[in-house]
């Protein structure tokens, strides 16, 4: 009978023990230190980003391995409404400055976390066998019968290809030959599967196919600046994390990778 009592004395001390283990480690997922371990952060950038920054992802979490970064690539317009409608987004890497401006207007960025970080070129692209072009007048020729650019309203290389166009002033002729894509990687593929003549997109974006070709680059001149604005979004759930992360962006290493993509670094 003694011997029964102690065993169950035993068996309690035992499941006691058990639970205080498993209550100290649920403590321990819930703990400031542990969630402080897990930090994700969401960046929206311009799609014409995807290949550098998927690059930069692979760097910056093999040496910051509590950070996991989760992109959402789009036409910045198209980004920027959503975080004008409170997407939760960390990091706003756009292609153009309008977008950055209206987020900054509405009050939307932390102080003092903007700045340009990128710039591109403009380039008039065709598929490899396509049509040899040695200026932007051909574009009206009758043998040219589509052209890819980005929709001007939401695509910022779509919005600077208008504006070269109505500067050398082919856009009125050749607006019934346009076909517009929701971001500039959607104007790429018109041109490699050879459902477009011809497309305007950014040499990065040219630079990452092998199935078409540059025929010209559109003189800087043409259209406004091509600048790429980074910030920290004001409602970000990890802003020391965006900040270190949009750090690391600026820094001598992402550079690296940015110009082995085609980008120009903003001096």
């Amino acid at each position: 009978m003694e011997r029964k009592r102690i065993l169950n004395l035993i068996l309690v001390a035992v499941a006691t023990l058990v639970l205080l283990i498993n209550l100290w480690n649920l403590f321990q997922s819930f703990s400031p230190a542990t969630a402080q371990q897990r930090t994700s952060l969401t960046v929206s950038a311009a799609i014409s980003l995807s290949p550098a920054l998927t690059e930069i992802k692979t760097v910056y979490e093999g040496s910051n391995p509590n950070t996991t970064i989760i992109y959402n690539f789009g036409a910045s317009g198209a980004l920027e409404r959503q975080i004008q409608q409170g997407a939760p987004v960390d990091v706003f890497f756009s292609a153009a400055t309008k977008q950055m401006d209206a987020l900054q207007q509405a009050n939307l960025l932390v102080n003092q976390t903007r700045h340009n970080l990128l710039t591109n070129r403009l380039v008039l692209i065709s598929p490899k066998s396509g049509a040899v072009l040695t200026n932007f007048k051909q574009l009206t020729d009758a043998k040219i019968q589509k052209i890819a650019i980005g929709e001007p309203k939401s695509v910022p290389a779509g919005k600077y290809a208008q504006e070269m166009l109505t500067k050398l002033g082919l856009w009125p002729q050749l607006q019934p030959k346009l076909v517009l894509g929701n971001n500039v990687r959607q104007v790429l593929t018109f041109v490699e599967t050879g459902n477009v003549d011809a497309g305007i997109v950014y040499t990065t974006d040219a630079k990452a196919s092998d199935k078409v070709t540059v025929r010209l680059t559109a003189a800087e001149n043409l259209h406004s600046p091509i600048v790429y604005p980074l910030a920290i979004i004001k409602n970000s759930r990890n802003p020391a994390a965006a900040k270190a992360f949009v750090q690391f962006l600026a820094g001598d290493r992402a550079k690296i990778v940015f110009m082995k993509y085609g980008f120009g670094i903003v001096r």
